[in-house]
């Protein structure tokens, strides 16, 4: 098992390094245009040198350009006033417009139902009394 760990450590450095030269900006990349490096990793990924130039040369590491940040130092930066929708109050006024909406319409449904039970009560009552 061991004799094939190099086998694999090199296999999923060349995966690392495919997958991070995919999912690179292109303002990010340096020395050569993006298509080129991908070709490099693939060409020479089996002996190591295409990786390892990819992950030494190729990325540009550091702080990020102009207007760039982590996900997490911008969700730090630009705080959204609301979390979750019923934590807006606009939004909950909203369910409660609906809500009395809703309860109206229930309520006229209420009231066509009974008025038609009403009126077969009396038609039956009706047909009972002409028999």
């Amino acid at each position: 098992m061991l004799r094939y760990l190099p086998y694999l450590l090199v296999l999923a450095l060349w995966i690392y390094a495919f997958i991070d030269c995919l999912n690179t900006p292109e303002e990010e990349v340096r020395g050569l245009p993006k298509v080129v490096w991908v070709i490099i990793i693939l060409l020479f990924g089996e002996v190591l040198v295409g990786p390892v130039a990819w992950l030494a040369a190729g990325k540009q590491r550091g702080p990020r350009p102009a207007g760039g940040s982590t996900p997490s130092q911008w969700h730090r930066g630009h705080r959204t006033e609301w979390v979750a929708p019923d934590d807006n109050p606009d939004f909950l006024k909203s369910l409660k417009e609906e809500n009395k909406k809703d309860e109206a319409l229930l309520k006229d449904w209420e009231a066509d139902l009974r008025r038609r039970e009403e009126e077969l009560r009396r038609k039956e009552r009706g047909e009972d009394d002409q028999s």
